[in-house]
């Protein structure tokens, strides 16, 4: 549904692409603003700081050992082959832009798990409604691309919803609570940068922070079961 929805999107921006350049700079503008003001909000979720500026800074140093951005490109570069397209920006932009909008987040996360677990779909159903629309307006300045966003959309959610019983009797809820919600404020931080970027303040490679998500949950529960040590050892003392 999420990945439909996208693709749905995509399809209905083409239909408006053909707009004044003008109308497009002020479109994209009001784009990253909004992409900035969620960033913001999405960071301020922390509970432990401190766990985002380790999973940011070495997330930014496996992203740029494993190149994660050049890679993202190189595969929009050869969708853009692929479809020869031609619109300025070509497909790579929207590609890389798009995929990182919709895969940064907690809704992909707890919608995928609700989904898996109780077959309870709603948080999945209001995030293909949302990246639906924001597709749409996407296409309408970054081009085709964005369509192809669905691809990695639709294999990180589809995984996380079938594995998601196995994660839930391996890993304690209040675990997945704790990473979800430090995952949310390292990926806001994440989405403040595409939104930087799309105003054309800042050139972060953002796809190069990509791996903070996975230092994240490495970092969480040795946050998690230290606390949990010392609770113990308090309580004995």
């Amino acid at each position: 549904m999420n990945a439909a929805c996208i693709i749905g999107g995509t399809l209905l921006g083409k239909l408006f692409s053909r707009i004044p350049e003008k109308m497009k700079a002020t479109v994209m503008h009001g784009i990253g603003l909004a992409v900035t003001v969620l960033g913001i909000q999405m960071g301020l979720k922390a509970n432990q700081f401190l766990i985002v500026i380790f999973s940011l800074v070495f997330g930014a140093v496996l992203g740029e050992l494993w190149k994660v951005e050049d890679k993202l490109n190189q595969a929009g570069d050869w969708l853009e082959r692929k479809v020869g397209a031609s619109e300025e920006g070509g497909v790579a932009k929207g590609f890389v832009t798009g995929t990182l909008i919709f895969v940064i987040g907690a809704m992909a996360i707890i919608g995928a798990l609700d989904s898996g677990l109780r077959g309870d779909h709603k948080v999945l159903y209001t995030k293909s409604i949302i990246d639906g629309f924001t597709s749409l307006i996407l296409t309408t300045t970054l081009g085709i691309g964005v369509l192809f966003s669905a691809v990695p959309v639709f294999l990180y959610e589809g995984i996380i919803a079938l594995f998601a019983t196995q994660i839930n009797q391996w890993i304690p809820e209040a675990l997945i609570d704790a990473f979800i919600t430090e995952m949310t404020a390292t990926g806001g931080i994440m989405i403040i940068s595409i939104g930087l970027n799309l105003l054309g303040i800042t050139a972060i490679r953002v796809a190069n922070l990509l791996p903070g998500i996975l230092v994240t949950a490495l970092i969480v529960p040795l946050f998690y079961y230290w606390n949990s040590i010392i609770q113990f050892i308090s309580i004995f003392s």
